[in-house]
């Protein structure tokens, strides 16, 4: 990514933790701007063994020789601050650092705290910005780059860029996309607000909606609801909580559905198996579930687990908590 505008005026420091700020970070480097450091969340737990991991942007950041700030909090951390102040920032830019930044921080660099944002906003203002998206069936998406205040995503506006979301788009597969979309959009315009060229557009507060974090029970199927509405719910939490439901007496993990035409049953109904996935009639329409995983065992073809559950055919209930266990 060459950048053809003049570099900011003065030290950069960028705030980010997770793989979505990697690509950001990555285009600011390749376009030689004066990054002072990299604030991130701290080291946490990850995998079986709970190893202490660093997050994504750590590792770019050190692995390209940056002084690196992980602080427990920025709210009444006056040691961090001062730390900060002394670099004698020219900007901030923030994306997913994952807290909400208080006014003595913002009031720090010259030209403000700059912010990308995963969404087309007022819509989708919060922590999980790309999977309520997905969730509620929306076909484009974008990200925002917005001046920071005080609220959550409630700055004004300076750019944005917009993305098609594809039917088979999940959490999984949107997110890097869209992690390159708002790099790009970074380096393209940041410079024209440093140079007092790209005007703020105040937000349409009263057409904001919220994107809270996922919690692990966001994904529990609701088999009364309509089967396109399960669909976007699957896609929007894959891979994380993912999609959940219970047959035969166990929990069932859905990896992959798609919705049809079709019904004539109780919600919740297994319809039918074959080559392409299970059926299962919902409150409108019919749910086609092409990958399944059940416990202790990764996610695997519908019809492939089929072969394996003697139990499994059509006329049993998706959803209900008892029943005799089965599964491979």
């Amino acid at each position: 990514m060459t950048l053809t505008r003049p570099l900011p005026d003065g030290p950069v420091l960028f705030m980010g933790t997770p793989a979505f700020a990697v690509p950001t970070l990555q285009a600011m480097l390749d376009a030689g701007w004066p990054i002072a450091g990299v604030v991130c969340q701290p080291d946490k737990p990850a995998g079986r063994g709970q190893k202490l991991t660093p997050p994504p942007v750590k590792e770019l950041a050190l692995a390209k020789g940056l002084p690196v700030f992980q602080p427990d909090r920025v709210r009444k951390n006056p040691e961090f601050i001062e730390q900060l102040r002394a670099l004698d920032l020219a900007l901030i830019v923030v994306v997913a650092y994952g807290k909400i930044l208080p006014q003595e921080l913002l009031d720090l660099p010259r030209h403000g705290c700059l912010n990308l944002h995963g969404s087309l906003l007022p819509k989708y203002r919060g922590a999980a910005p790309i999977q309520w998206a997905i969730i509620r069936g929306e076909t484009v998406t974008g990200v925002t780059l917005m001046r920071m205040d005080v609220g959550m995503d409630t700055g004004d506006m300076l750019a944005t860029a917009e993305l098609p979301i594809g039917p088979d788009d999940t959490t999984a597969t949107l997110f890097p996309k869209l992690a390159e979309v708002g790099a790009k959009l970074a380096i393209e315009r940041i410079p024209d607000w440093v140079a007092g060229t790209l005007p703020p557009i105040p937000q349409a507060h009263d057409q904001h909606t919220m994107a809270p974090m996922l919690a692990k029970d966001t994904g529990r199927l609701d088999w009364t609801r309509p089967a396109k509405e399960l669909g976007d719910l699957i896609r929007g939490v894959t891979p994380w909580p993912g999609a959940t439901t219970e047959l035969l007496g166990q929990p069932l993990k859905i990896a992959a559905a798609r919705p049809e035409a079709g019904g004539g049953a109780s919600p919740g109904t297994l319809l039918g198996l074959d080559a392409d996935g299970w059926r299962v009639a919902t409150g409108d329409g019919v749910l086609l579930l092409t990958m399944v995983q059940t416990p202790g065992k990764p996610a695997r073809a519908a019809a492939d687990v089929a072969r394996g559950w003697r139990e499994l055919a059509a006329g049993v209930r998706l959803g209900e908590s008892v029943g005799a266990a089965g599964g491979t």
